[in-house]
């Protein structure tokens, strides 16, 4: 009687065990699906979080387009290089308005983070050619650590020095001048606006293609590097080509007064070259009114500067011009005319004040020299200039 009793509980146990059997093959399979599941679902949230977060980010921040404005520098670095590092090649594409504003850029602290050199920019203001620039070339030989060369020719122009020559490479954009008018005067902001560029220049020179220089680079490079003030020829002329030019309504910017005259030639720092190129106080009132007749580039930088800074002006001009003959334009010399006695009488007639003391060595340069006066002059170098 208990037999298929016994075989019953037999076979249930058979049963239990397959079942166990059966449920412990199934729960690796059902748990490997739910991992796999369960990885593609993380990914899955992982990429639209991703994809969501660029979204917000590019509606907050919007689309950025490149500037339209390229440097004209060879290269961009990270580095105090990218600063201070003058560009290669004066020529770009950019508004005058834009320039100007670049060059304007003053640092408030004033002591240089780098070795800086501070150098004399040599701005040369002409029509075309320099028939002069083998006598500069032997004036500036051996000395390039401690100048740069700018040049504003016609537009028309092409330059065409020798590779061996201080000037070539050197002309900057420029636009049409007319003697006597702003046009001058904007050429010579020009002038000063590329030279600023270049952080080692301190000292600005303006010079024209008919000027030469008097003395060696050595004793021009002290005599700049060490006056106290900049010089600016600035003097009240009571007469018809000083106040007769004078236009009422320049006031109240400017006042009869306080009116100036001097020379186009001249020689400022650092400082008061950025003064020039930032002014828009003044320059719209000798635009307007400092017609012609005017004569614009002998009143504008020296009245201007004269209201700002008198202090710092020495009230004359470096270059020597003979003005003895009359007339609306200087004595003009040639082949004939140089001779030792010619520049002898130049050297002792001078007689001014450098460092409010009394010098007899006034005019660094001198002008106006004719294309011919270039041959005997290089041979009068050495003897006569020192170089």
């Amino acid at each position: 009687m208990m037999q298929p009793r016994m075989l019953g509980m037999e076979e249930g146990k058979d049963q239990a065990s397959v079942i166990r059997a059966n449920i412990s093959r199934t729960l690796p399979l059902r748990l490997l699906l739910f991992c796999l599941f369960f990885s593609v679902m993380a990914i899955g949230m992982s990429i639209i979080c991703m994809y969501s977060v660029r979204f917000f980010v590019f509606q907050q921040t919007g689309i950025v387009t490149p500037s339209g404005l390229r440097p004209w520098f060879d290269e961009e670095t990270d580095t105090i290089e990218r600063w201070i590092r003058p560009p290669s090649n004066l020529w770009h594409s950019i508004s005058d308005n834009e320039l100007l504003w670049r060059a304007s850029f003053v640092p408030k602290i004033n002591e240089y983070p780098f070795m800086r050199v501070p150098k004399i920019a040599f701005m040369f203001l002409t029509k075309g050619p320099l028939p002069l620039a083998p006598l500069w070339d032997k004036f500036f030989k051996g000395n390039e650590r401690h100048y740069s060369i700018y040049v504003h020719a016609l537009p028309s122009y092409v330059a065409g020095y020798p590779s061996s020559s201080a000037f070539r490479g050197r002309q900057i954009p420029s636009q049409m001048v007319e003697w006597g008018k702003m046009s001058m005067c904007e050429a010579e902001r020009r002038l000063i606006a590329n030279a600023l560029l270049d952080i080692s220049n301190e000292w600005f020179i303006l010079l024209s293609e008919s000027c030469i220089p008097l003395y060696n680079f050595s004793i021009t490079y002290h005599y700049i590097s060490r006056s106290k003030y900049s010089f600016m020829e600035s003097y009240d002329d009571p007469g018809p080509y000083g106040r007769g030019r004078y236009d009422w309504r320049m006031e109240p910017e400017v006042k009869l007064s306080q009116w100036r005259k001097g020379s186009q030639w001249f020689e400022v720092n650092r400082m008061l070259a950025v003064k020039i190129i930032e002014d828009t106080k003044y320059y719209p009132k000798f635009k307007e009114f400092c017609q012609p007749v005017c004569y614009v580039d002998e009143h504008y930088f020296t009245t201007m500067l004269t209201l700002q800074v008198p202090h710092l002006l020495a009230n004359r001009t470096l270059t020597w011009t003979d003005w003895s003959r009359g007339g609306a334009h200087p004595a003009t010399f040639g082949k004939d005319d140089m001779t030792e006695a010619f520049f002898q009488r130049i050297f002792e007639g001078q007689e001014c004040l450098y460092n409010d003391q009394p010098s007899t060595v006034c005019f660094l340069f001198a002008r106006k020299f004719a294309p011919s006066a270039l041959e005997p002059l290089l041979g009068l170098a050495s003897k006569v200039f020192g170089f």
